[in-house]
């Protein structure tokens, strides 16, 4: 065969091949079925639709698993806000007993003093009055409250010591002079800070 005739067979197979109609897949599938043995595609259709029912179920069951989910996690979130809310009566509870404990204590301080007043005027009631304060402190110290006094020539502390002045003083320079009130404190917290005069050292 010459040059001239193999190309000429090859155009011609390609004009063939242009020219054949596509294959519509839904006709070729209607011929498999058509070919097809019929207790086979029985198979196949009860088995679609198995796997259908079970994907079916397992959707419905993982719906009614969120649900429950999302109903204990309400619930859940019910008993915290409810806890808080115990938790926070208990907490005023504990707090306003408390206080009526301290001003309970505080009412038998303030009745003896009362009563040192209610001495003859020429009486000498320091006594009582010892005898009261001892008892007031006797509170405060239950309370854990412990007082701020400052020695002449300790080193100055802003949290602790509230300066009222410099003086003249054989005390350190900067350092604490002379206490005029002294201060007091509860659990490292600073109720109320002592006063105190500064050293000029001179």
């Amino acid at each position: 065969m010459s040059e001239k005739d193999a190309t000429a067979d090859a155009e011609d197979a390609a004009d063939e091949a242009a020219g054949a109609p596509d294959v519509d897949p839904d006709e070729e599938l209607v011929e498999r079925v058509a070919e097809a043995d019929p207790e086979t595609i029985a198979r196949e259709i009860a088995s679609l639709r198995s796997a259908r029912h079970d994907a079916e179920d397992a959707a419905a069951e993982y719906e009614a698993r969120v649900e429950d989910l999302e109903e204990q996690l309400k619930r859940k979130q019910a008993d915290f806000r409810n806890f808080k809310k115990r938790m926070e009566r208990k907490r005023e509870t504990e707090k306003a007993r408390a206080t009526e404990e301290l001003v309970e204590r505080l009412l038998d301080v303030r009745n003896n003093l009362v009563r040192a007043l209610e001495q003859d005027e020429d009486a000498d009631i320091r006594g009582g009055v010892r005898t009261t304060l001892d008892q007031f402190d006797r509170v405060l110290d239950a309370e854990n409250v412990t007082s701020i006094e400052p020695e002449p020539g300790t080193e100055l502390d802003p949290q602790r010591h509230e300066v009222l002045m410099r003086v003249d003083s054989d005390q350190p320079e900067g350092t604490v002079a002379e206490l005029h009130r002294p201060g007091y404190e509860m659990a490292d917290k600073v109720l109320q800070a002592a006063q105190v005069t500064v050293s000029d050292g001179d």
